[in-house]
């Protein structure tokens, strides 16, 4: 079958797929390729269906072994495109920006290869290597246009994510994401809030203000207090039920952010802190600007001002140098922070960061030694926490695809607004996704709650109206043009991806 004809397998319109590792920032861009690829006429191809025109790679640069995984995904897919005239393939995101013209070398037959800095390109570059029959490299050094510009596929009808900046200015020693997304940009508050009523009036209910470091958004536009003014201005905005944000950094957490946490309706009771050592030698080496005492003294006036706040965090074991009292230190900060939730991660060497070449690399059998006391610290902390919320009333709002047992169970899965997951039972009434339901705590587990009486109250929404509205219109359109993103489903901050590349 010819390029041309293939063309034609789907209502006359080339299908495509977008494969997508790494943090929100690369999530959110996919919904962008995405959007993108729409505008431009290709259709997704059904899930599952391994049969897609044009597969695109977003890669990350910083999970460990990333380009062995980019590459046996390539090899994997190297006899199909040999055997489909007109089939293409993509790469971009972080690890296309570092590795360039290595990806060409090492799978020359990709057509495609582009950078964190120029995602609207995609389309362009395709065309131009079908045309040209050879493989089109384009990488920016710096970036083009404000991905917000750019059209968008949301996966969500009731969630959102909404970028704030790009890029980031901190120098940390075992990340690169800096030298692959650039430093800090900002997008102009009012752009920002034009985004988010437009999202609300489409019927989201839940944005996440994303950025590589939000919290210092404001740096580049000279406004010190211009996180904790644009909280405040998204509780202004009527329709909008549940702000959240992520990921800050401690150094730039300020106690404006917390006043406007705290006093604003909407933004919800939830954190993402990360600490990544509880050591000051090991945060020095880091060149992380916080020390213990500034890290725990933020979430104490954090639980002060927001008592149920849910705080979670992200922790790096067995940097180099970490000796066994730095790791003990790690504890104490678990410890005294009683997080709910912890992304935990075994220290391996990033190519290109200053860490990869520091002294003192820890051996393999103690980093997993230390791994498994603080996953087991943690778990145990994880499970106490939650028991608290035994006996609670709490909203949740229903999530979809959440819970993997939902259907063998007979239960249905939400979101609380600290954003733990929580499992209901289903109720008489039907409820869609948006919607909001009222239960009553009855069981933890360290990483969920059950809700196992009856749900008290129902509550129907104009997310929910736009969840049925386009889940009818998914299912009116031919086969090809369904929902299939895998595994990313609507914005879920923290739960299912880590936070921030690994960098905040």
């Amino acid at each position: 079958m010819s390029s041309i004809d293939r063309s034609q397998s789907v209502g006359g319109t080339r299908t495509y797929e977008v494969r997508t590792y790494g943090c929100q920032m690369n999530v959110h861009d996919s919904e962008r390729l995405s959007g993108l690829l729409e505008d431009a006429g290709y259709v997704r191809a059904p899930e599952g269906a391994d049969e897609a025109d044009v597969v695109v790679f977003n890669t990350c640069a910083v999970r460990e072994n990333a380009d062995n995984k980019l590459y046996g995904n390539l090899g994997h897919l190297a006899p199909k495109k040999a055997s489909r005239p007109g089939m293409q393939i993509a790469v971009g995101g972080c690890l296309a920006q570092k590795d360039r013209d290595t990806i060409v070398k090492r799978a020359p037959w990709v057509d495609v290869v582009f950078g964190t800095h120029n995602i609207g390109k995609l389309p362009v570059l395709l065309e131009r290597a079908r045309v040209q029959e050879e493989a089109q490299v384009e990488i920016a050094e710096s970036l083009e246009a404000f991905p917000s510009t750019l059209p968008t596929r949301r996966e969500s009808a009731y969630a959102a994510w909404v970028s704030i900046s790009v890029g980031c200015n901190n120098t940390c020693t075992f990340c690169i994401v800096p030298a692959l997304r650039g430093k800090e940009k900002d997008r102009r508050p009012g752009d920002i809030l034009a985004e988010i009523e437009a999202l609300v009036a489409e019927g989201v209910s839940e944005i996440t203000l994303l950025g590589q470091n939000v919290n210092a958004y404001g740096s580049d536009i000279g406004d010190r207090e211009a996180f904790s003014k644009l909280l405040r201005a998204c509780g202004k905005i009527d329709g909008l039920e549940r702000v959240r944000f992520t990921s800050p950094h401690p150094r730039d957490f300020t106690d404006d952010v917390i006043a406007a946490m705290a006093e604003t309706p909407n933004v919800m009771p939830q954190l993402h802190m990360p600490l990544q050592s509880g050591s000051d030698p090991v945060l020095k080496a880091m060149r992380r600007s916080y020390r213990q005492e500034r890290f725990l003294g933020i979430i104490e006036k954090v639980r002060a001002a927001i008592p149920h706040a849910a705080i979670s965090t992200d922790i790096i074991v067995g940097f180099p140098g970490e000796t066994e009292e730095d790791f003990e230190q790690t504890l104490h900060v678990v410890r005294e922070a009683r997080f709910a939730q912890a992304f935990t991660f075994q220290y391996s060497k990033r190519p290109g960061t200053p860490a990869a070449e520091m002294d003192g690399q820890i051996p393999k059998k103690v980093v997993q030694e230390r791994y498994e006391r603080l996953v087991a610290l943690q778990e145990e902390i994880s499970w106490e926490e939650n028991k608290k919320q035994v006996g609670r009333t709490l909203e949740l709002m229903v999530a979809e695809g959440e819970g993997r047992k939902d259907d063998t169970t007979h239960r249905i899965s939400g979101r609380a607004p600290d954003s733990r997951l929580v499992h209901f039972t289903k109720p008489d009434q039907e409820v869609r996704p948006g919607d909001v339901v009222t239960v009553e705590i009855t069981y933890a587990a360290p990483h969920h709650l059950l809700a196992e009486g009856p749900v008290l109250d129902v509550r129907r929404t104009r997310a929910g109206d736009a969840w049925e509205k386009r889940n009818a219109a998914e299912k009116a359109k031919p086969v090809g043009v369904m929902l299939g993103l895998p595994k990313i489903g609507a914005p879920e901050p923290l739960q299912a991806v880590a936070s921030g590349c690994g960098c905040d």
